[in-house]
């Protein structure tokens, strides 16, 4: 049965996109009914269009709380039937709201090997710090800052002194492994209760 999600992201949306080519490719039992954005200028409204999916994007300083938007959201989403939410390079640390909402349904893809240098800037972090090794987790999202339970991982060597190359090398795994990863998902092939 095919799989209703939600991309959730702040930025250019590759994930995103790769996740929407792996549908059409037949790879990924799913359909993206929504792209959930918190920056109305962010590339991945472009690409959102071009796919023709519905965006909902909002301004969180338009709002009281945290938990005002994510009502906002929540609503939106269960118009949509999405039964999974997928971050995708979303920025923003999600809610005891949405969490509450969709348990152990809200997944993230990070650019480190967690626990590892988690939160903004993995790629930076890591390279200051001089890891040869790196990497790419698929992990659910808990109320922490890229602390739920890990699913996948995969590791790439850095290319020292070589920012953009590591970044090129981390966005090819992570867009093969949040496919893979999700497609288990959906296909109950993991065990999402831990």
């Amino acid at each position: 049965m095919t799989t209703k999600i939600a991309v959730f992201a702040s930025g250019s949306g590759s994930n995103f996109q790769a996740i929407q080519e792996a549908i059409l490719r037949g790879e990924l039992d799913a359909t993206i009914e929504l792209v959930v954005t918190d920056k109305p200028d962010a590339f991945v409204v472009k690409r959102a269009e071009k796919f023709e999916i519905p965006v909902f994007s909002f301004t969180a300083k338009d709002y009281k709380s945290k938990a005002d938007y994510e009502l906002e959201i929540i609503k939106v989403l269960q118009e949509k039937e999405v039964e999974w939410v997928v971050l995708a390079g979303y920025m923003r640390l999600i809610g005891e709201t949405l969490l509450a909402a969709f348990p152990y349904h809200i997944v993230n893809i990070h650019p480190s090997l967690l626990p590892s240098f988690p939160g903004k800037d993995a790629i930076g972090q890591a390279m200051d710090h001089g890891v040869k090794i790196t990497g790419v987790t698929v992990h659910f999202v808990d109320e922490g800052m890229d602390t739920g339970p890990i699913l996948a991982q995969a590791a790439i060597e850095v290319v020292e002194g070589n920012r953009a190359a590591t970044e090129e090398r981390i966005h090819a795994i992570e867009h093969v492994l949040y496919t893979e990863t999700l497609k288990q998902l959906f296909e109950n092939k993991v065990n999402i209760y831990h």
